[in-house]
């Protein structure tokens, strides 16, 4: 009697681990749990190679290692057709390190939205627009400090924090927040050009 295995793999999957198992790559269910326990711990990929490296792998050879392990099961893929394997050597983490680079970003991050800022104000004439409204409403000249400066740079403040949906560890909703949307179409477009540029390999095609 046949027996269905469904197989779910997801499109890249980070590993630590030369042996890869089927259960590191996919999500698999099947109603005999005996054969679903014997499809995880299928073993589709041994690394060789020491260094960092991402392999492009097919789904296909995953269902004919499968069939070979048990003719008398049949496999339903409802992932992945090609998925990638992104070996990490196991290495202590280095906090020293980690800081380093986040403290680097911050400071990046914050000079270079500083003078983005300071440009676009020196631009539009934010400063002597706010003069000119103070003198309309308050009939004297301003001191270059006024309640509209004030104001205004609490806004942005506040501005940023609410359009970025996030603040430290909180988050005001559920939704992803704009960097977390823009990292996950990153990786997304990485992974497909990846799987697409294997498939390419020893073909001479003119992307231009």
């Amino acid at each position: 009697m046949s027996k269905t295995v469904y197989l779910n793999i997801n499109q890249i999957t980070e590993v630590h681990h030369k042996e890869v198992q089927l259960k590191d790559v996919a999500d698999v269910y099947c109603d005999d749990s005996a054969i679903m326990n014997k499809c995880k711990a299928l073993r589709i990929k041994t690394i060789h190679e020491e260094r960092n490296k991402r392999y492009i792998e097919s789904t296909l050879d995953v269902i004919k290692k499968l069939v070979e392990m048990d003719p008398s099961i049949s496999v339903n893929n409802v992932g992945e057709v090609n998925y990638i394997i992104d070996y990490h050597k196991k290495k202590a983490p280095n906090w020293v390190w980690q800081w380093l680079k986040t403290i680097s970003v911050c400071i990046v991050c914050f000079c270079g939205a500083s003078f983005a800022i300071m440009t676009f104000n020196n631009d539009v004439s934010v400063g002597e627009v706010f003069k000119e409204i103070y003198m309309i409403i308050m009939r004297q000249e301003s001191s270059g400090f006024t309640i509209l400066e004030l104001s205004y740079s609490v806004g942005l403040a506040v501005g940023i924090i609410v359009f970025f949906n996030h603040f430290s560890k909180l988050k005001f909703t559920s939704d992803p927040t704009p960097i977390e949307v823009e990292m996950r179409l990153y990786e997304d477009n990485v992974s497909k050009t990846l799987i697409q540029n294997d498939g390419r390999k020893e073909q001479d095609i003119d992307v231009s």
